[in-house]
C-alpha cells in the first residue's frame, strides 16, 4: 500500500503542475487589468502603468510565471488585491467551509445512493426498482442551481424550515448544523443518482457469482447473503465511482456556495475572478486542484482495505 501511495504521489506532481499553468493561462485571458483594480478607477494612466511595473505585469508572460512558480514552491501565494490580506490566510479560512459542505453532502448521498441502489438491485424489474432508477435520472437530469434555487425558494423562504443564508458556524454546532443543511441536500442530490446506479448494476453482477450462491446453498439468511457477500465486493466500483465524480462535486460546490453565499473556496474563487484578484484566484484554483488530488488518494487507500489483492500487486 505504502508504494502505491508513492507511486500515486509521484504521478500527482505533473497534475499539479498542469493545474498551475492551466490556473495562471486562465487568469491572464480574464477580461480586467489588477492594476486598474488597485489604482481604481479614477486613476490616471500614468499611475496604473507606475502599478503595474511594480506588480511585473508589464514583463512578458513567462517571466511572469516564472516568478509565480517560485512564490509558489516558496509557499508564498502572495496577497489579496481587494483586501490586501494574505490569500494563505484567505483560503486556510474557507477551506473549512468548503470540507465541511463536502463532508455534510457525503455523509448522507453516499450511503442513501448504495441503500436504494442495493434495494432497486434486490427488486429487480419491479415497481421499487423501476421508481429508484426513475427518481435517479431526474437527480442527475436537474443541474445543481435548480435544485439550489427550489430548496432555498420554498424551505429556505417560504416556509422558513432552515436558514439559507452564510455558514452559522462550525459543523458539530446546532447552528453549523442547520445552516449546512440546505447546501448539502443540494450538492447530494445530483450525487445520488450515479451512487444509486451505479450500486444496482455492481450488485446484479456480485449476485451471480459462485460464492453466493454458495452462501445461499449454506442456508444463510438473504439479508446477510446480500449485505455481508454482495455489497462488500460490490463496493470497489462504487468507490472508484465516488472518486471520479470528485471533480463534479466540487465543481458543484462552486455554484452552491455561490447560491447559499457559503464561504468557501468556490465562492472565493468565483468572486475574485470577477474582481481581477489574480493572487487569490490562482490560490483557489490551486487549493481545488490540492482537494481532488487528495480525494483520489483517499479512493486509493480504500481500494486496499475493500481488495486486500491491491496491496500485493
Amino acid at each position: 500500500m505504502g508504494q502505491q501511495l508513492a507511486y500515486r504521489l509521484m504521478l500527482s506532481v505533473p497534475v499539479l503542475l498542469g493545474v498551475l499553468v492551466f490556473g495562471f493561462l486562465l487568469i491572464k485571458l480574464a477580461p480586467g487589468d489588477p492594476a486598474m483594480v488597485i489604482a481604481g478607477p479614477t486613476a490616471t494612466p500614468d499611475v496604473v502603468e507606475k502599478i503595474r511595473q511594480e506588480m511585473g505585469l508589464d514583463q512578458p508572460a513567462i517571466v511572469q510565471f516564472w516568478r509565480y512558480m517560485s512564490r509558489v514552491a516558496h509557499g508564498d501565494l502572495g496577497k489579496s488585491m481587494i483586501n490586501n490580506t494574505s490569500v494563505f490566510a484567505e483560503l486556510t479560512s474557507a477551506v473549512g467551509a468548503t470540507a465541511e459542505l463536502m463532508v455534510a453532502c457525503l455523509i448522507w448521498a453516499v450511503p442513501v445512493g448504495i441503500a436504494i441502489g442495493t434495494i432497486a438491485a434486490v427488486n429487480q424489474r419491479g415497481i421499487l426498482d423501476r421508481g429508484i432508477m426513475a427518481l435517479s435520472v431526474a437527480g442527475v437530469s436537474m443541474p445543481v442551481f435548480f435544485i439550489g434555487l427550489l430548496l432555498l425558494q420554498y424551505i429556505g423562504y417560504k416556509w422558513q424550515l432552515l436558514p439559507f443564508l452564510g455558514r452559522g458556524g462550525p459543523l458539530w454546532t446546532p447552528d453549523g448544523l442547520a445552516h449546512v443543511v440546505l447546501p448539502a441536500l443540494t450538492l447530494g442530490f445530483v450525487f445520488v443518482g450515479p451512487v444509486a446506479r451505479m450500486t444496482r448494476a455492481s450488485v446484479l453482477d456480485v449476485l451471480k457469482a459462485d460464492y453466493v450462491r454458495t452462501a445461499r446453498a449454506k442456508g444463510l439468511r438473504e439479508s446477510s447473503v446480500i449485505i455481508r457477500h454482495a455489497l462488500r465486493n460490490a463496493l470497489i466500483p462504487i468507490v472508484t465511482l465516488v472518486g471520479l465524480q470528485a471533480g463534479y462535486l466540487l465543481g458543484g460546490a462552486v455554484v452552491t456556495e455561490s447560491i447559499y453565499s457559503w464561504p468557501g473556496v468556490g465562492r472565493l474563487a468565483v468572486g475574485a475572478i470577477l474582481a481581477s484578484d489574480l493572487p487569490l484566484a490562482q490560490g483557489a484554483i490551486l487549493v481545488l486542484a490540492l482537494c481532488f488530488v487528495l480525494i483520489n488518494l483517499i479512493v486509493d487507500i480504500l481500494y486496499g482495505i475493500l481488495d486486500p489483492r491491491v496491496n500485493r500487486s
